[in-house]
Formats: structure tokens, C-alpha cells, sequence
């Protein structure tokens, strides 16, 4: 692989109870918390209830903000009000255990083609595997949908999905594929699981991608030996590609993602089996990236955004992460591949944060994971 690991990283440990994010809940009036962090005063609003179990949101020109929930729907919410019917026309799904649809994304130049990306669990023989589909976004539903993008081996459970979707500056379509609870597929260059996907936005292999050309290896894959990515971003400074993934008990990850290159899983790690034991060969392999950072015990990252927007300023170019085991919001302070700072944010809400995105306003927006989930909106004081 291109090189054996990071050249920096930071150890990112589960924090001892010192150094969790100093946070106070003064009390709030017409549904909104205003609430204290080491950078800013914010109000945290909710914007919308009764979503089952959301995943992603994505934001349209006109306003209106896009929601997947996992048992199969397509939501809108507009003005606050979440729209009683679901979009028509969206993949059937394997809704079982983590599968259903997951995350939702426009094209970059959706204001000319009405055109989303949708991936999700898709059944079929031998049980379900992650997917992707495009589709235009018309008045009356989703038209001319077309799977783009499936990882050909289905298998059972309803196990690491990834699912991800994020393009890249240079107007790729990335995808992260968990590797199913079968570690070993990560490590197996024929197959899809386990892996960051780059494709061209009509499905297509790009030319240039790191494996093109080689034998016995599937050309669609772009970085590999991953556990269960399920954060995906792109820098909007530098646009690299970063994820982070579930690692077993303990080990989740930040990594920044570069062509080719063999992210170790499960040859080896910095988490353990859910048992105690060890896994695999250690916690560092030379041709093996190390992660620019790690949680021990796992705080279950899944939808992140870089900050560059105006409404936080204290706040630009940190990195937030939605965590759910750790039922926070982790915001990371990064300099160039070095996390220097970590501060962790709502844990007092109870909730699992399942999606982390910045608005077109420069306003931060977070999903809940539950059977009664929120969109919320986080808001500068004064």
C-alpha cells in the first residue's frame, strides 16, 4: 500500500470525567435549551418530532430538509413542519436490525437535475447488502429511480452497513460498506464490504481509481479494511475524504482516507472482542494506516461535518461527530492530521446522535436515533 500508516496521530481515549465538555443547562422557553460550552453559548430548538429512527438529512435549495428514516421512508420537513406523507417512490429495503434506508444526498448540482442519492440495505438472494440509487425528486415523488451501486454478496443478519454518502471536490460519489459482522471482508480486495467506494455519479468505475486494472480486485473499492464506517465528509478546506467507524469493544476510529490504502481491519486494531480478547496480530502492521484518532471505550461515531461557517466562529474548522453509545456530540478540535482537542457536548439530552450536518445558514443540525426521533438545530446566543 502506499504507506504504512499516519505520520501524526493522537491517542483519543474515552475521557475521564474531567475532561468531558463543561456544560450547563440554564433552561429553556418555546422548546428550546440554551446551554454553555467552552466556545459558545448556544440554544439547542427542536425543529421536528415523531421520526422513526432518522439517519440522514440533506438540505434543498427552496429550503427544505430531507430525512430518511430506517424502516423505509423519505420525509420532508419545511419551516418546521414535518410533511404528514412520505415521498413516494423510494428502493425497497431490508429493514432489519442496523439495515432500511440511510443516508440521503443531492447532487451537487441538484437546482438543475432534481437529483438525489439514496443508499440503503437492498434485499436479495442470500439476505441484504448496501446500496445506492439515484433518483430525480419530483412533485409527486422520487422519478426514474435506478440502483447505481450494490455490493453483489448479499448475506444474512443486520449487521454494518456503512452507508455513508459524501462527493468529493473532484466530483466523485464516495461510499462507505461495512463489512457485514464477517471481519475477513474487509481484507478481500474481490469484494465490495469492508470498504470506501468511489464511483462516478451514474454507478461507473472512474478511471483513475487505485486499483484499476488489477487482477482479482474490485475496481470500485478506493481504500479498504474498514470495520463499519458510518461518518463520512469532506474537508472543505482541503477536500480530503475523512470517516470515522464502529470498531468492536472499543477501537472506533477517525481516519483521513487516501487511495489504496489498507486501514487494518481486523488484522488489527486498537479495540477488542466483545468477549475480552485479543484481535488479530496487535494494533499496528507495517502497510497499515493508523487512525489520526481512536476511542477507547467506544463512543459508536456515525454522521460527522466539518465547521466553516459563520454563526459559531470559535467553533470554525473543528469537527463535530455524532456519537450514539456515547449519546454526545463530540466536537474535535484539528490541526492539518492532529486531533489536539476533544469536548463533548448534549450529553445531558440522553439521546443517541445519529446524524451531524451543517445548513446553508452555517447552523449546526443533529438527528436523534429513537422510535420517536428529533430533527434539532443548534443556534448562537444573542
Amino acid at each position: 500500500m502506499r504507506r504504512p500508516g499516519l505520520s501524526s496521530r493522537v491517542r483519543v481515549l474515552g475521557l475521564a470525567a474531567g475532561l468531558w465538555a463543561a456544560f450547563a443547562l440554564h433552561g429553556g422557553t418555546a422548546g428550546a435549551q440554551v446551554m454553555e460550552s467552552e466556545r459558545h453559548g448556544f440554544r439547542l430548538v427542536t425543529l421536528a418530532e415523531g421520526l422513526e429512527h432518522p439517519w440522514s438529512m440533506a438540505f434543498l435549495p427552496d429550503g427544505a430538509i430531507l430525512v430518511t428514516e430506517r424502516p423505509g421512508r423519505l420525509r420532508v420537513v419545511r419551516d418546521g413542519v414535518l410533511d404528514p406523507a412520505p415521498v413516494a417512490g423510494t428502493p425497497r429495503v431490508a429493514a432489519r436490525g442496523q439495515g432500511g434506508l440511510l443516508d440521503v444526498l443531492p447532487d451537487p448540482d441538484f437546482a438543475r437535475n432534481r437529483l438525489i442519492y439514496l443508499s440503503y440495505a437492498g434485499p436479495g438472494d442470500g439476505g441484504s447488502g448496501t446500496e445506492v440509487a439515484r433518483a430525480r425528486l419530483g412533485d409527486g415523488g422520487l422519478e426514474g429511480l435506478s440502483r447505481i451501486l450494490a455490493v453483489a454478496r448479499k448475506s444474512g443478519g443486520g449487521r454494518h452497513f456503512g452507508s455513508r454518502l459524501a462527493f468529493g471536490a473532484d466530483g466523485m460519489l464516495y461510499v462507505t460498506a461495512g463489512e457485514r459482522g464477517s471481519p475477513d471482508r474487509a481484507q478481500d480486495l474481490t469484494d465490495m464490504a469492508g470498504s470506501i467506494l468511489r464511483i462516478a455519479p451514474d454507478g461507473s468505475v472512474p478511471p483513475d481509481n487505485p486499483f484499476v486494472g488489477q487482477a482479482g480486485v474490485n475496481p470500485w473499492i478506493y481504500s479498504y479494511g474498514h470495520r463499519n464506517p458510518q461518518g463520512l465528509t469532506r474537508h472543505p478546506a482541503t477536500g480530503e475524504i475523512w470517516a470515522v467507524e464502529h470498531g468492536p469493544r472499543g477501537g472506533d476510529e477517525l481516519n483521513r482516507i487516501e487511495p489504496g490504502v489498507n486501514y487494518g481491519w481486523p488484522i488489527i486494531t486498537h479495540g477488542r472482542a466483545y468477549s475480552g480478547f485479543s484481535i488479530g496480530e496487535g494494533k499496528a502492521k507495517p502497510g497499515m494506516a493508523q487512525p489520526v484518532a481512536f476511542w477507547v471505550p467506544s463512543i459508536s461515531p456515525s454522521g460527522m461535518a466539518f465547521y466553516d461557517g459563520d454563526a459559531f466562529p470559535r467553533w470554525r474548522n473543528n469537527l463535530f461527530i455524532g456519537a450514539l453509545s456515547g449519546q454526545a456530540l463530540v466536537r474535535l478540535e484539528v490541526e492539518g492530521t492532529r486531533v489536539v482537542y476533544e469536548e463533548r457536548l448534549l450529553h445531558s439530552l440522553d439521546e443517541r446522535i445519529r446524524d451531524v450536518r451543517q445548513g446553508p445558514d452555517g447552523l449546526i443540525y443533529l438527528l436523534t436515533d429513537s422510535p420517536d426521533g428529533a430533527l434539532l438545530r443548534l443556534e448562537p446566543l444573542g
